[in-house]
Protein backbone atom coordinates (compact mmCIF):
# COMPACT_ATOMS: atom_id res chain seq x y z
CA UNK A 1 0.00 0.00 0.00
CA UNK A 2 1.14 3.48 -0.78
CA UNK A 3 2.17 6.03 1.70
CA UNK A 4 -0.30 9.02 0.95
CA UNK A 5 1.99 11.18 2.46
CA UNK A 6 4.77 10.36 -0.29
CA UNK A 7 5.03 12.02 -3.67
CA UNK A 8 3.87 10.13 -6.75
CA UNK A 9 4.81 11.55 -10.33
CA UNK A 10 2.18 11.01 -12.67
CA UNK A 11 1.33 12.65 -16.42
CA UNK A 12 -0.14 16.13 -16.25
CA UNK A 13 -4.06 16.79 -16.69
CA UNK A 14 -5.44 20.11 -18.01
CA UNK A 15 -7.13 20.12 -14.27
CA UNK A 16 -3.62 21.03 -12.99
CA UNK A 17 -3.10 23.56 -15.44
CA UNK A 18 -3.91 26.29 -12.23
CA UNK A 19 -1.26 24.85 -10.06
CA UNK A 20 1.56 24.05 -12.96
CA UNK A 21 1.23 28.03 -13.44
CA UNK A 22 1.17 29.22 -9.46
CA UNK A 23 4.15 27.47 -9.21
CA UNK A 24 5.88 28.40 -12.46
CA UNK A 25 4.43 32.49 -12.26
CA UNK A 26 6.12 32.67 -8.34
CA UNK A 27 9.53 32.36 -10.36
CA UNK A 28 8.50 34.22 -13.09
CA UNK A 29 7.86 37.26 -10.54
CA UNK A 30 11.03 36.38 -8.24
CA UNK A 31 13.53 34.53 -9.91
CA UNK A 32 16.06 33.96 -12.68
CA UNK A 33 15.40 30.29 -13.32
CA UNK A 34 13.39 31.08 -15.66
CA UNK A 35 14.01 34.22 -18.06
CA UNK A 36 10.22 34.94 -19.17
CA UNK A 37 9.26 38.34 -17.79
CA UNK A 38 5.27 38.12 -18.34
CA UNK A 39 3.20 35.35 -16.27
CA UNK A 40 1.47 32.37 -18.24
CA UNK A 41 -2.10 32.66 -18.30
CA UNK A 42 -4.16 29.69 -17.64
CA UNK A 43 -5.02 29.38 -21.11
CA UNK A 44 -1.90 29.42 -22.76
CA UNK A 45 -0.79 26.41 -20.51
CA UNK A 46 -3.97 24.60 -21.57
CA UNK A 47 -2.95 25.32 -24.89
CA UNK A 48 0.88 24.27 -23.88
CA UNK A 49 -0.17 20.86 -22.53
CA UNK A 50 -2.72 19.78 -25.07
CA UNK A 51 0.08 20.23 -27.81
CA UNK A 52 2.03 18.26 -26.05
CA UNK A 53 3.04 14.91 -27.66
CA UNK A 54 3.70 11.23 -26.34
CA UNK A 55 7.26 11.97 -26.94
CA UNK A 56 7.27 14.98 -24.56
CA UNK A 57 5.64 14.54 -21.97
CA UNK A 58 4.71 16.91 -19.46
CA UNK A 59 3.96 15.66 -15.15
CA UNK A 60 3.40 16.83 -12.01
CA UNK A 61 4.20 15.64 -8.55
CA UNK A 62 1.79 15.23 -5.77
CA UNK A 63 1.17 14.87 -2.35
CA UNK A 64 -2.31 13.37 -0.81
CA UNK A 65 -3.50 15.23 -4.61
CA UNK A 66 -1.87 18.70 -4.13
CA UNK A 67 0.25 19.14 -7.16
CA UNK A 68 3.50 20.65 -5.68
CA UNK A 69 5.70 20.66 -8.84
CA UNK A 70 6.13 19.97 -12.53
CA UNK A 71 8.67 18.99 -15.35
CA UNK A 72 8.70 18.20 -19.06
CA UNK A 73 10.57 17.24 -21.63
CA UNK A 74 10.60 19.81 -24.71
CA UNK A 75 11.90 19.42 -28.46
CA UNK A 76 15.59 21.10 -28.05
CA UNK A 77 15.19 22.04 -31.78
CA UNK A 78 12.74 21.47 -34.19
CA UNK A 79 15.07 20.61 -37.04
CA UNK A 80 14.91 16.49 -37.43
CA UNK A 81 18.57 15.75 -37.20
CA UNK A 82 18.07 17.07 -33.71
CA UNK A 83 15.07 14.90 -32.71
CA UNK A 84 16.25 12.57 -30.24
CA UNK A 85 17.54 15.37 -28.38
CA UNK A 86 15.04 16.93 -25.43
CA UNK A 87 15.36 19.88 -23.29
CA UNK A 88 14.32 19.27 -19.48
CA UNK A 89 12.41 21.56 -16.98
CA UNK A 90 11.57 21.22 -13.80
CA UNK A 91 10.05 23.21 -11.41
CA UNK A 92 9.06 22.94 -7.58
CA UNK A 93 7.01 24.84 -5.31
CA UNK A 94 9.17 27.45 -3.57
CA UNK A 95 7.94 26.16 -0.25
CA UNK A 96 9.21 22.51 -0.87
CA UNK A 97 12.88 22.84 -1.67
CA UNK A 98 15.40 20.46 0.01
CA UNK A 99 12.38 17.55 0.39
CA UNK A 100 14.01 15.66 -3.24
CA UNK A 101 11.76 16.24 -4.75
CA UNK A 102 13.05 17.79 -7.98
CA UNK A 103 15.78 14.89 -7.86
CA UNK A 104 12.38 12.53 -8.12
CA UNK A 105 10.75 14.41 -11.21
CA UNK A 106 13.91 14.86 -12.68
CA UNK A 107 15.22 11.25 -12.54
CA UNK A 108 11.41 10.54 -13.73
CA UNK A 109 11.88 12.34 -16.68
CA UNK A 110 15.07 11.25 -17.61
CA UNK A 111 13.50 7.36 -17.32
CA UNK A 112 10.90 8.51 -19.59
CA UNK A 113 13.19 10.01 -22.18
CA UNK A 114 15.44 6.75 -22.48
CA UNK A 115 12.27 4.61 -22.63
CA UNK A 116 11.18 6.85 -25.42
CA UNK A 117 14.43 6.54 -27.08
CA UNK A 118 15.66 9.81 -27.04
CA UNK A 119 19.35 10.18 -26.86
CA UNK A 120 20.13 12.95 -24.85
CA UNK A 121 18.95 15.45 -22.37
CA UNK A 122 19.98 19.02 -22.44
CA UNK A 123 19.25 21.89 -19.74
CA UNK A 124 19.93 25.22 -20.00
CA UNK A 125 20.52 26.79 -16.51
CA UNK A 126 20.97 30.67 -16.02
CA UNK A 127 24.64 30.59 -14.46
CA UNK A 128 23.53 31.82 -10.87
CA UNK A 129 21.08 28.96 -10.10
CA UNK A 130 23.33 26.70 -8.66
CA UNK A 131 20.88 24.59 -7.01
CA UNK A 132 19.56 23.41 -10.47
CA UNK A 133 23.00 23.28 -11.25
CA UNK A 134 23.23 20.83 -8.51
CA UNK A 135 20.83 19.09 -9.30
CA UNK A 136 21.49 18.09 -12.61
CA UNK A 137 25.20 17.16 -11.77
CA UNK A 138 23.88 14.45 -9.08
CA UNK A 139 21.85 13.03 -12.14
CA UNK A 140 24.79 12.40 -14.46
CA UNK A 141 24.78 15.88 -16.12
CA UNK A 142 27.88 17.61 -17.48
CA UNK A 143 28.39 20.86 -17.91
CA UNK A 144 28.74 21.69 -21.69
CA UNK A 145 28.62 25.20 -22.68
CA UNK A 146 28.36 28.40 -21.41
CA UNK A 147 27.01 31.77 -23.29
CA UNK A 148 28.26 34.63 -21.41
CA UNK A 149 25.71 37.14 -20.63
CA UNK A 150 23.08 36.37 -23.08
CA UNK A 151 19.97 37.21 -21.04
CA UNK A 152 18.83 39.78 -19.15
CA UNK A 153 15.99 39.71 -15.82
CA UNK A 154 16.13 42.24 -13.42
CA UNK A 155 18.14 44.65 -14.61
CA UNK A 156 21.01 41.85 -14.64
CA UNK A 157 23.29 40.06 -17.35
CA UNK A 158 22.89 36.42 -16.95
CA UNK A 159 24.67 33.71 -18.38
CA UNK A 160 23.67 30.39 -19.82
CA UNK A 161 24.99 27.40 -18.65
CA UNK A 162 24.30 24.40 -20.94
CA UNK A 163 24.39 20.97 -19.05
CA UNK A 164 24.02 17.86 -21.03
CA UNK A 165 22.71 13.63 -19.79
CA UNK A 166 23.53 11.27 -22.48
CA UNK A 167 20.90 8.70 -21.55
CA UNK A 168 21.73 4.60 -22.23
CA UNK A 169 22.06 3.39 -25.61
CA UNK A 170 19.53 -0.20 -25.89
Amino acid sequence: MTNLMEPSVRAALPADVRAINAIYNHYVRTSTCTWHLTEESDEGRLAWLRARTPAHPALVVEIEGKVIGWGSLSTYNTRQGWSTTVEDSVFIDHARHGQGLGKLMLGELLRRAESLGHESVIARISGEQTASRRLHASLGFVEAGLLPAVGRKFGQKLDCVYMLKTLRQP
